[in-house]
C-alpha cells in the first residue's frame, strides 16, 4: 500500500534552494525584485518537485476563485456530458477549473443553480439555457450557448445551416416528401434547425412537422408517431431534430416492416456517441464541440477580465454598476458537419406498400 505524500510547498522549493520563502513567492507570482536567473531556477525546482499553487492563496491574491461555473439544461441528456467535457478541457487549458449546477429542465432549478455558483465564488458562469428562457444580467460575466436567433446567446453551432444542410443533401438523393420530427415547439435549437430544413425545400416539395411532446400529450409517453402511415402516404426522408428523436423514428419504421434506407431515410441532429453503432448507423449533423466551448469561455475570460481591470478615473472597478450582460463574441456562429452514414440514401422508385399477412 503506498503511503501519503503531502503536497510540495514554497517552504520546500525555499529550503532546496536555500533562499527564502518570500523570494520564492515573488519569483512564482512575478512580484518583488528578484533576477531573472533565479526566477529561473526556482520555476525549474517547483517544476522538478510537482509544485501546485494554492487556489486558495491565489483567490486571496487575485480576487478570483479561478472557477467558472456551468449551468446544463439536463445532465441526464447524453448530449451535454459531451459539451461539458470540452468547457472542461477548455478551461483547463487557461488554468481553470469548473463547477457543473443541473436545472433538470426546470426555470426555477436553472435560477437555482446559477444562484448557487454565484454562492461558491464562481469568477464567472457558461450557461446552456432551458429551452425557450433567457439569461440577462446575473450580476457575474455571463456566456450563453444556445442558437444565434436566441437573444443575448454567445456562441452556437449554426443550427440554421444543420437543417439546411441536411434538406439539400436528401434533395440530392431524391426525396421529395419530407416528415420532419421535432421535440418541442418551445425550443429555439429545435426551432432553427426546422427553419433551416424548410427554407431549403423548394415549392414543389411536401413538408411536415409532428410535434413529439403534442403526441405525448394525448397518446402516453413512448408512443408511436404514426410513421408507418407516413411512408405509406409517400414520405420518404424522416428528418429528426435530434439523434434520440431519429432513434425513436428508426425502432418505429423497422419494427413496420419498413427497410432503412431502402424505403425510407432517417436523420438526426448532434452526432451523439451512440449514433455511429446503431443498425443502420446513423445520419447526421455535427457540432463542433470543441471550436464553441473555446470561443465561450474565451468570451467570458475577456469579460472577467474587463471587470478585474482599473478604469481610467482610478475607481475600483471598470464596471462600478455590476452589470454584466452576456458576453459576446467575435464569432457567435459555429458551422455543423453532415456525417454520412447508412440510415440514409437515394429516395425509393416506386412508393412502399405495407405487406399483408394473408391465410393459407
Amino acid at each position: 500500500m503506498s503511503s501519503f505524500r503531502p503536497r510540495p510547498n514554497l517552504g520546500d522549493i525555499a529550503a532546496a534552494l536555500g533562499v527564502s520563502v518570500a523570494t520564492v513567492s515573488n519569483a512564482l507570482s512575478g512580484k518583488g525584485r528578484v533576477s531573472a536567473d533565479l526566477i529561473a531556477r526556482i520555476r525549474k525546482k517547483a517544476s522538478d518537485l510537482g509544485y501546485i499553487p494554492s487556489m486558495t492563496g491565489k483567490a486571496l491574491r487575485t480576487g478570483r476563485s479561478g472557477v467558472l461555473g456551468l449551468v446544463l439544461p439536463d445532465i441526464a441528456h447524453p448530449l451535454f456530458p459531451q459539451l461539458a467535457q470540452a468547457i472542461a478541457q477548455a478551461a483547463e487549458d487557461v488554468s481553470y477549473g469548473i463547477l457543473i449546477g443541473d436545472s433538470r429542465g426546470d426555470i426555477a432549478a436553472q435560477t437555482d443553480a446559477i444562484n448557487w455558483l454565484i454562492e461558491r465564488g464562481a469568477d464567472g458562469l457558461i450557461v446552456v439555457p432551458r429551452r425557450g428562457s433567457r439569461i440577462g444580467d446575473i450580476g457575474r460575466p455571463v456566456a450563453v450557448i444556445d442558437s444565434p436567433s436566441t437573444p443575448g446567446n454567445t456562441v452556437a453551432a449554426d443550427h440554421w445551416g444543420g437543417g439546411r444542410q441536411i434538406a439539400e443533401y436528401l434533395l440530392s438523393q431524391g426525396h421529395r416528401r419530407f416528415v420532419i420530427i421535432a421535440g418541442s415547439s418551445n425550443s429555439n435549437v429545435q426551432n432553427d434547425r426546422i427553419g433551416g430544413i424548410r427554407s431549403s425545400l423548394p415549392d414543389t416539395v411536401t413538408s411536415e412537422i409532428i410535434w413529439v411532446e403534442d403526441i405525448e400529450q394525448k397518446s402516453g409517453t413512448g408512443c408511436d408517431l404514426g410513421l408507418s402511415a407516413k411512408v405509406s402516404e409517400g414520405f420518404t426522408a424522416f428528418c429528426a431534430v435530434s439523434d434520440l428523436h431519429a432513434l425513436r423514428a428508426l425502432m418505429e419504421l423497422q419494427r413496420a416492416g419498413i427497410r432503412i434506407p431502402s424505403d425510407a431515410s432517417v436523420t438526426g441532429f448532434d452526432d451523439l456517441l451512440w449514433s455511429s453503432v446503431l443498425t443502420p448507423a446513423l445520419t447526421t449533423m455535427r457540432m463542433d464541440m470543441r471550436t464553441i466551448a473555446d470561443i465561450a469561455v474565451a468570451s467570458l475570460l475577456n469579460e472577467i477580465e474587463t471587470m478585474a481591470r482599473p478604469p481610467r478615473d482610478g475607481g475600483t472597478s471598470s464596471n462600478p454598476t455590476s452589470s454584466w450582460p452576456p458576453a459576446e463574441a467575435q464569432r457567435p456562429s459555429v458551422p455543423m458537419q453532415l456525417i454520412i452514414r447508412q440510415s440514409s440514401g437515394p429516395a425509393p422508385a416506386v412508393e412502399f406498400h405495407p405487406r399483408r399477412n394473408t391465410l393459407s
